[in-house]
């Protein structure tokens, strides 16, 4: 069964900084993301990164701010979000997709809630 556990949201003040990750053990993850959804906003894409961490991606609203990584062997994905704004107040969602022999299959963790104070 595939768990997920995401860690390391919180309240901050804006221009502050926040390290999330997430870890999931026992499976061959292709790649690994976040994403987050505001009160009343539709969930939306935050980042990705790929397997061996070749190639990254990011929303245009986080760009030059936060920072996806991953460490392969402990197959866990971090974003370091710095520059935080209220605007960036969200459930933050981990996200893999996840080889299971037969095929490919996305997963999304619990969310962990990051709260930007004005």
């Amino acid at each position: 069964q595939v768990q997920l556990v995401e860690s390391g949201g919180g309240l901050v003040q804006a221009g502050g900084s926040l390290r999330l990750s997430c870890a999931l053990s026992g499976f061959s993850i292709n790649i690994m993301g976040w994403d987050r959804q505001a009160p009343g906003k539709q969930r939306e894409l935050v980042a990705r990164i790929s397997g061996h961490s070749r190639w990254t991606t990011y929303a245009d609203s986080v760009k030059g701010r936060f920072t996806i990584s991953r460490d392969s062997a402990k197959n866990t994905v971090y974003l370091q979000m710095n520059s935080l704004e209220p605007e960036d107040t969200a459930v933050y969602y981990c996200y893999v997709n996840v080889d299971q022999g037969v095929d490919y299959y996305d997963y999304w963790g619990q969310g962990t809630q990051v709260t930007v104070s004005s």
